[in-house]
């Protein structure tokens, strides 16, 4: 590390977020992915609590005629 790397202040905190960013990136993408991974897994614990998901209309309104 050279001496400019190693200074503290306003400045060092603006590099310090900077590189925060670099490193946090996720894609919208990969977020998205993630979210519907762990909805699937949710929705397989069948002592999940709160409310149901809920059906597309096409299933429940097949599942009424019948």
């Amino acid at each position: 590390m050279n001496k400019s790397e190693m200074t503290e202040g306003p400045e060092a905190f603006t590099r310090f977020q900077n590189a925060m960013k670099k490193v946090l990136t996720v894609s919208p993408a990969e977020l998205k992915r993630r979210i519907e991974a762990e909805r699937a897994v949710s929705a397989l614990n069948p002592n999940r609590r709160g409310p149901k998901p809920k059906k597309p209309f096409s299933s429940v309104h097949e599942e009424a005629s019948h």
